[in-house]
């Protein structure tokens, strides 16, 4: 009678291939395991006071006493030399602001400040609303990415076509004419600063 070797090589393969199996489905659901904390517990925003509206996506926040100038992310509204759509922009955030009773809850990306020492921040209201959407939504700024801050960049590319769409603000018969970009490359001034 002759004996069979590849039997044990035949269970051996099947044990190596289980395990990698096994080792493979741990690694791919390791983070759905509940030792991970759930996506709600992460830290709330700081609520912080804001204490002056300086255009239309900039603003000045007191935070633990401080006060730091606020540059809101994805977003760039008219310059207020664009008469009259940089004032409107200015006004518009102003409202927003009074609106939630100046104090906003503040969200940072990748890249916290710019190079001129601003602080990059997403706005919130309490009630849940980002101040710089509703800035592009109602037509009061245009969209301005600028990697690798991109967090929000897909709301805000829907927000500035929604506006364009619906002709809000900028965007309508009398709206801006050239992009605010373009507006401080041909007014070259210390103080433009995005």
């Amino acid at each position: 009678m002759q004996q069979r070797t590849d039997i044990p090589d035949r269970i051996y393969s099947r044990r190596i291939i289980r395990s990698l199996f096994i080792i493979i489905v741990l690694f791919l659901f390791t983070p759905l395991t509940p030792c991970y904390e759930p996506a709600l517990a992460k830290p709330a925003k700081p609520e912080v006071l804001v204490i002056e509206v300086n255009d239309g996506d900039t603003v000045t926040v007191r935070i633990d006493g401080k006060e730091y100038r606020a540059r809101l992310i994805g977003i760039d509204a008219p310059e207020l030399g664009q008469w009259p759509w940089g004032e409107r922009a200015k006004d518009h955030l102003i409202a927003l602001m009074y609106d939630a009773g100046w104090k906003v809850l503040v969200e940072t990306d990748v890249v916290k400040s710019d190079k001129y020492d601003r602080l990059l921040a997403y706005l919130w209201t309490q009630q849940g609303e980002l101040i710089n959407e509703r800035m592009l939504l109602d037509g009061c700024a245009v969209l301005f990415t600028i990697p690798p801050n991109v967090k929000y960049a897909n709301r805000f590319t829907k927000a500035e076509a929604r506006a364009r769409r619906e002709r809000k603000g900028i965007w309508g018969t009398e709206g801006l004419r050239e992009s605010p970009l373009e507006y401080r490359e041909k007014h070259p001034r210390k103080e433009y600063s995005f």
